[in-house]
């Protein structure tokens, strides 16, 4: 889907922000989102890492492979859901926002791309965006696969694929079907508030060649 005027003033305002210290830790600038403005699924990890900050886009490194796997096992590709983060600009040597950086950043950016996207279910991917949205601290592992709202909003909140990446033997097999099934959830979800979108693309797209411009951009 294109962008309105509405998303392409939002999307310049983030470009330009210097709102906090992120944007002076050595990173390439802001990161926007990717997919569909149209879509009735929204995925919010926490930052961008190395490839992320390359590409300008979330979730397209080793994390982001894992996630387009999980997506395909349930019916989702990459271009028919929209993915963003809570904090836009790469934290320095790839460290974990904190909550406050988490808030900081959401609270401009990531609350007005939700007014704009309108989506039926957002899911929670990792801690930080977890925090944010339930409000205080508290552990994604007790609370993933839980459903809660948030200013009207359905909210899912279960694991980053970076804590999978980290995962083995039977931890991995077991925090895996965790997300599959957590995911399968906010999807029946979604699907049962708009039935007639189109949720998956016959092959998954490849969003490093579909980002490639974009990066040539951020090496100038």
């Amino acid at each position: 889907m294109e962008e309105n005027e509405k998303m392409k003033d939002w999307l310049a305002g983030l470009m330009s922000c210097t709102s906090c210290h992120l944007r002076d830790e050595g990173n390439r600038g802001p990161t926007r989102y990717s997919g569909d403005c149209a879509s009735p699924l929204m995925f919010v990890g926490e930052g961008p890492g190395g490839v992320e900050d390359e590409y300008g886009v979330p979730l397209v490194g080793p994390s982001g492979q894992l996630l387009d796997k999980a997506l395909w096992s349930v019916g989702l590709t990459r271009d028919h859901v929209y993915v963003t983060n809570i904090v836009k600009c790469r934290p320095k040597n790839n460290r974990t926002p904190t909550l406050e950086e988490g808030r900081h950043c959401a609270d401009i950016h990531l609350v007005k791309e939700i007014e704009l996207v309108q989506p039926k279910v957002i899911v929670c991917l990792g801690k930080v965006a977890f925090q944010y949205f339930y409000g205080r601290a508290a552990s994604i592992m007790r609370n993933r696969g839980k459903w809660f709202t948030w200013r009207g909003y359905d909210i899912m909140p279960t694991y980053h694929p970076a804590f999978l990446l980290r995962q083995t033997g039977h931890e991995l097999v077991e925090s895996k079907w965790q997300v599959y099934y957590d995911f399968k959830a906010a999807v029946e979800k979604a699907k049962a508030a708009i039935p007639d979108y189109i949720y998956q693309s016959p092959e998954k797209p490849d969003l490093l060649t579909e980002y490639a411009a974009l990066k040539e951009t951020r090496h100038l």
